[in-house]
């Protein structure tokens, strides 16, 4: 009778709405590379929102998602254990959200965004880093992939900035036709 009630009791999180959001509907479960099976799952919802919605709304989505999966992290550590397990790939569709939020709505805007946050997000540069060691609980592990998606943010900002400052369009400007998805 007891096997029983610790087998019921261990697949009853699993239909709890904070276990969908936390795996993203499962894409977490991936037995190899689960951060980028989560993250590509995360593309089509970021392509409608941002068809929908803009830039700006697919921006917003993105902090709501950050609440919503620190919310669903918290009771994902809370009922299943560990710290950052790799099931929970909310992190990642709030990170990739953000970074979407400023690349153009095209395929090549969102492989270089998809490309530069996964990057990113594996290699984790500070102040990523600090977050995924030092913060802990659903902040944490939300916090550094939030961290991780305004880099890519940052970088085409420095290159256009650069390239503006300096006078130099031919820096950034094969990258924005690419990305804007104009033949070159």
């Amino acid at each position: 009778m007891t096997d029983d009630v610790n087998v019921h009791d261990a697949i009853k999180p699993k239909r709890a709405a904070w276990w969908y959001i936390a795996t993203w509907f499962g894409a977490g479960l991936s037995p190899i590379m689960s951060g980028t099976a989560g993250s590509l799952a995360a593309l089509p919802f970021a392509y409608v929102i941002q068809l929908t919605l803009g830039n700006a709304g697919l921006w917003f989505c993105a902090f709501v998602m950050f609440g919503v999966g620190w919310w669903a992290s918290h009771q994902y550590l809370k009922h299943m254990g560990g710290d950052d397990p790799r099931e929970i790939v909310v992190d990642e569709v709030a990170g990739l959200w953000l970074t979407l939020s400023l690349f153009p709505l095209t395929w090549q805007g969102y492989l270089i965004g998809f490309i530069l946050f996964r990057a990113l997000d594996i290699i984790k540069p500070w102040p990523v880093s600090w977050a995924d060691q030092k913060v802990e609980g659903g902040a944490g592990v939300m916090l550094d992939d939030l961290l991780a998606g305004a880099y890519p943010i940052a970088i085409l900002f420095v290159l256009i900035t650069i390239s503006q400052l300096f006078g130099v369009p031919r820096l950034v400007e094969p990258l924005m036709i690419f990305m804007l998805g104009a033949h070159v």
